[in-house]
């Protein structure tokens, strides 16, 4: 019986190998414990439509749009967009997650046109646009095209030009706002020109793009030397190199200069803390890396405190200064508004 039962099975692999059955498993329970899961490509070939897709017992592997992507079964049930599942005014999930089987698997996967139909165990179909997919997918996250940004130095940057834009037209015209935008997000620091050097036409500029974030140093600080202050950056003393806030709970980024007591890094892990900021160190000080500006009245810098360190030289005589922080999630916004991909 065994051998009958053997010469069966090795004539039906035999057929498999030959492309004869699309998927053996199914027609023979038992054949799974015996032999690996045959898998089938299922292909679709039109004028408009090149698909070709596989069903692999724990996800499923969808080429389409020059793309290899991979599909948890999890993940495909939890994002269904059915009216029982998602709320297509609000955009949000109305299927329990929790309440999703973690072994779940299709009954059934079939594709009519651009949409892929997965049947599930309890008969709920779930339906997927070709292009919803690819959108979506991590492979697909992973090709999306964001605004660029570039790794500049002081040589690049000057060579590149970059220009200022007018204050007027920041603060009257889309283009010059997204012309602004698109150079703040390229190098992580833009220039507005012949603002009215008062507080109140720097706050306005900032408005246009974002909310002022208020902190301890108020909505708008405004200052000039003054050492009763207690803070370097109220003095004639250089700043070496550093971003802003970093003793906030949401910092705005990195700070490599003005620090608090490092009492967080045990003695055998602190000196390797040393090594590597004096490896960053080194690097940020190279002339090379260093771009030197001359700020004067009516001229405007921002800076992305994730991206750029800033600082100044020693000065004599008397300066004014007054400046703000924005919200990063407002500024990102606004690009986006403008048709950028922030």
């Amino acid at each position: 019986m065994w051998c009958r039962r053997l010469s069966h099975l090795q004539s039906r692999l035999q057929d498999l190998l030959r492309g004869r059955v699309t998927c053996w498993a199914l027609q023979q329970p038992n054949f799974k414990s015996l032999f690996p899961l045959a898998i089938h490509w299922h292909h679709t070939a039109s004028k408009s439509l090149n698909c070709v897709w596989q069903q692999h017992e724990d996800h499923f592997e969808l080429q389409y749009a020059n793309t290899v992507m991979r599909f948890d079964y999890v993940w495909l049930r939890d994002h269904c967009l059915s009216a029982s599942c998602y709320n297509s005014k609000t955009h949000q999930r109305s299927l329990d997650t929790a309440s999703v089987d973690l072994c779940i698997q299709p009954k059934t996967i079939r594709l009519d046109e651009t949409t892929l139909f997965f049947t599930w165990p309890d008969g709920h179909v779930t339906r997927y646009d070709l292009d919803w997919l690819v959108k979506n997918s991590y492979e697909g996250q992973k090709q999306k095209v964001i605004q660029p940004r570039i790794l500049w130095n002081a040589e690049i940057y000057q060579q590149a030009q970059v220009p200022s834009v007018d204050f007027q037209s920041f603060l009257e015209t889309k283009e010059g706002l997204k012309n602004f935008l698109q150079n703040f997000l390229l190098y992580g620091i833009a220039f507005v020109e012949n603002v009215p050097p008062t507080q109140e036409h720097t706050e306005k500029l900032a408005e246009r793009i974002s909310l002022i974030r208020e902190t301890i140093y108020g909505r708008m600080w405004y200052f000039t030397s003054d050492f009763s202050r207690g803070d370097t950056a109220y003095t004639k003393l250089a700043l070496d190199r550093h971003t802003d806030t970093t003793y906030f709970q949401e910092p705005c980024g990195y700070n490599n200069y003005d620090r608090a007591v490092i009492n967080t890094v045990p003695y055998d892990v602190v000196h390797r803390w040393y090594t590597a900021h004096r490896t960053l160190t080194i690097e940020l000080r190279k002339p090379e890396n260093e771009f030197w500006v001359k700020l004067k009245p009516g001229r405007v810098l921002f800076i992305d405190n994730w991206r750029v360190l800033h600082g100044r030289e020693s000065f004599t005589g008397y300066r004014q200064l007054c400046g703000c922080y924005l919200t990063r999630d407002d500024v990102l916004n606004t690009a986006r508004l403008l048709g950028l991909q922030a």
